[in-house]
């Protein structure tokens, strides 16, 4: 197995299907069917960004899953200090490669980055229904420390 960073933004679109899915099939009020040249398309305009960072798991020659992180730079204001984070957009794992170890080492690979940038934290968000990010993430470790509510009228 190897991670690596890619630019390859047509397997990163490819290997958001299940992700994707996952997400339309929880919240079909939001998300749109996958669509592969939609999804491309967006993640071509922006793989170059200089503030996110794509990471490839092959295992064989094969794709398995990615991550895209960002590097965020939050500037102190009158409330809050400065500080910068990694944050984690998303990870996806192909749904035959689940549970083999393959989204843990891309977490291993992103702790790495941050250390070697100096940053000592590492936030994300997931949908609250996704009950299968939400064991992964507390698997690793993750505590609340704030909460996103909402409110339909």
């Amino acid at each position: 197995m190897k991670i690596t960073q890619t630019t390859d933004y047509e397997i990163i679109a490819k290997l958001n299907k299940s992700v994707h899915d996952l997400h339309s099939e929880l919240y079909p009020k939001y998300f749109k069917q996958y669509d592969y040249e939609a999804i491309k398309k967006f993640f071509k305009s922006i793989i170059h960004n200089d503030s996110f960072i794509f990471l490839l798991v092959e295992d064989n020659g094969e794709a398995l899953g990615y991550a895209w992180i960002e590097i965020r730079k939050y500037p102190e204001n009158a409330f809050k200090k400065s500080y910068k984070s990694v944050y984690v957009h998303q990870i996806s794992i192909a749904e035959t490669q689940r549970k083999k170890g393959y989204g843990s080492k891309l977490m291993e690979e992103i702790y790495e980055i941050a250390k070697n940038k100096g940053i000592d934290l590492v936030e994300l968000d997931y949908w609250f229904e996704n009950n299968i990010a939400k064991d992964f993430y507390q698997k690793h470790g993750f505590k609340k420390y704030r909460e996103f509510v909402y409110k339909e009228l």
